[in-house]
């Protein structure tokens, strides 16, 4: 086989004369766009990283084999121009001849072959290895633009673990001789991506510069400060002053109130994170508990009022309800599946059925966006369901998990930003995993079977068995996908994509 590519919250009030050092003035008078990130920058090698700064940063300086469309979610070109599956367990990967390293280096096959032998090293310690030796042996070079990869496991996600996760390093760039440095990209990173590294002060800032000899479509913004702002005040502060253009994972009351300023939008996007309330059918911590029966779990579906939590809660247009136990946009998430629309007095009418005309009581376990689960709780009681509230930190939550502790919490998953139901199925309903609850076998076979083929239509099938089981049995109470909530000044034209992740490469002037 083949593949070329040829309810809603008050204004806050901000406080009046906020000192705050200000560097120039961002925007396009100096071709410079400026933005603000709360979470410190102290590592510049993604291969090293995870967090979602670091994903921002490594789009703009890195470059990897394959690319993802932020609108369609199709696999493109990027270092490779094609691959070749030249049996199940090993993949020919032709590259593009004009890719040049930061530094002016040629990229080749050497190059490639490096990076990831080295990622799945033992040695190497990188935060990638997890993932990528999962289907990894080994990488050979089998000619100066072409890389054979020998497989350990047939992966359907491997074109896509290569276009995600996989940042290019050069050839003996984690060595000097025979010593390792594994924080030899830390701070003086050589990438190949469409911005190169001008200057990096660790948690202060990184300033970035286009590339001119990079590959690819040049970005129209000639260079890009990303600031280290831990506080929201001083982020907004910024933002009005003209100090920063950009902000994001912005508060949505803090959004709503400086989009009424005339020089600051607010711009709300999709998120791939989604929330909803798993519910232990199985009876694993009430094992004669009204969970085990399909109507309560059918009840508490009807009884949540998703279109209020996602309109006044988590975002208005950008978020919306959902109904399947996967985002909407994520490949296998198939949507034609039974639906419980809003109705308290179905839901009560169920309950009474069950057997339960008064309700019961019923610890929900929770950790985050508090105003969300105290909606849900108001909803559910209305309903005659008695909600012990169990608000705690994350770890406490998995602690009582993994004891079997919980008959029900309200969880979310951001599927790592990849638009495929594979990232939110593994997790949750596996037999290995405490967080599947459901006790349905079937379920778990249909999920391990999509992950051990590589055949798409094949793929697709088992997650809609799944996913509509799921739905059927109502194992979940599926809530609200998030919103990604942005505030930039008026004159940057920044796009939105159906993934949620902050493309600023991709940015520009009106």
């Amino acid at each position: 086989m083949r593949n070329t590519f040829c309810r809603s919250l008050g204004p806050i009030m901000l406080a009046a004369g906020l000192a705050y050092a200000a560097p120039a003035a961002a925007g396009p008078q100096d071709d410079t766009l400026r933005a603000a990130l709360a979470g410190e920058i102290l590592n510049l090698d993604y291969l090293y990283t995870t967090r979602r700064e670091y994903i921002i940063l490594a789009q703009m300086t890195d470059a990897t084999l394959f690319t993802m469309n932020p609108e369609t979610q199709a696999i493109e070109p990027g270092v490779a121009t094609s691959y070749e599956f030249v049996d199940d367990m090993t993949i020919d990967v032709q590259l593009r001849d004009d890719v040049r390293f930061h530094d002016g280096t040629p990229l080749t096959a050497a190059d490639v072959a490096y990076t990831y032998n080295w990622v799945i090293d033992e040695n190497s310690e990188s935060h990638a290895q997890a993932l990528i030796s999962r289907w990894l042996e080994r990488a050979e070079v089998t000619g100066d633009h072409s890389v054979r990869f020998h497989l350990r496991a047939i992966n359907p996600l491997i074109i896509r673990d290569m276009a995600q996760r996989v940042m290019l390093r050069k050839d003996g760039a984690y060595h000097q001789g025979t010593e390792v440095d594994r924080n030899a990209m830390a701070t003086q990173l050589v990438g190949a991506g469409p911005y190169r590294v001008a200057s990096f002060q660790p948690g202060v800032e990184v300033v970035l510069e286009r590339f001119d000899d990079y590959y690819g479509d040049a970005p129209d913004i000639g260079n890009i400060v990303v600031r280290n702002l831990p506080d929201m005040g001083t982020q907004q502060a910024e933002l009005m002053s003209g100090g920063i253009d950009w902000m994001f994972n912005v508060p949505l009351d803090v959004a709503r109130s400086l989009d009424a300023h005339p020089d600051i939008e607010h711009l709300a996007g999709p998120d791939l994170r989604v929330s909803f309330i798993v519910l232990d059918a199985a009876g694993l911590a009430q094992p004669d508990g009204p969970l085990t029966d399909l109507r309560v779990r059918q009840a508490m579906n009807h009884a949540v009022n998703k279109p209020e939590i996602a309109e006044f809660l988590m975002g208005g247009g950008a978020s919306e309800p959902i109904y399947s136990a996967c985002h909407p946009v994520q490949f296998g998430c198939v949507q034609d599946v039974p639906r419980y629309e809003y109705d308290p007095e179905r839901a009560r009418a169920l309950l009474a059925e069950a057997g339960y005309p008064d309700g019961f009581e019923l610890d929900l376990w929770a950790y985050r966006e508090r105003p969300v689960s105290e909606a849900v709780m108001a909803d559910l009681e209305a309903v005659g369901i008695d909600i012990n509230l169990r608000y705690v930190q994350l770890e406490t939550l998995n602690q009582a998990r993994a004891n079997r502790e919980i008959p029900a919490y309200i969880g979310t998953w951001g599927s790592s930003g990849v638009a495929d139901t594979a990232l939110i199925a593994r997790v949750h309903f596996s037999d290995t995993s405490d967080r599947h609850l459901s006790g349905d076998e079937e379920v778990v076979e249909w999920v391990l079977a999509a992950e051990q083929t590589a055949d798409q239509d094949a793929r697709f099938e088992l997650y809609k068995q799944a996913i509509t089981r799921i739905a059927e049995q109502a194992y979940w109470v599926p809530l609200v996908s998030y919103s990604a909530d942005y505030l930039v000044r008026t004159e940057l034209d920044f796009p939105l994509d159906n993934d949620g992740v902050p493309r600023l490469q991709n940015a520009r002037w009106k």
